[in-house]
């Protein structure tokens, strides 16, 4: 499981964000292989709605810590990740 902090512009108008604005996202990649995982973060990102998708911080998340009950009832992305293999979450600024 990898997590990414990463940004992207909008290509149109979603969720108060307006076409051109760059917008941060974290997303959980339920996938082996960092670039594989790397190269899914940016596809589901421009999937959403943006381009110029930026990764800004990578993290390997151990499969201890995936199933670490503290960790799992405090992190909901990590739990949808788990459950359908990714989980995305924007941020408004």
């Amino acid at each position: 499981m990898y997590v990414f902090s990463a940004s992207a512009v909008a290509t149109k108008a979603l969720d108060g964000i307006e076409p051109g604005q760059k917008a941060p996202f974290i997303v959980y990649i339920n996938f082996l292989d960092l670039f594989g995982a790397e190269t899914l973060c940016k596809i589901l990102i421009m999937r959403e709605g943006f381009k110029e998708v930026e990764i800004e911080k990578r993290q390997l998340l151990t499969p201890e810590k995936c199933k670490d009950p503290k960790i799992l009832n405090a992190d909901k992305g990590l739990r949808e990740a788990l459950k359908t293999g990714f989980a995305i979450q924007l941020f408004s600024e």
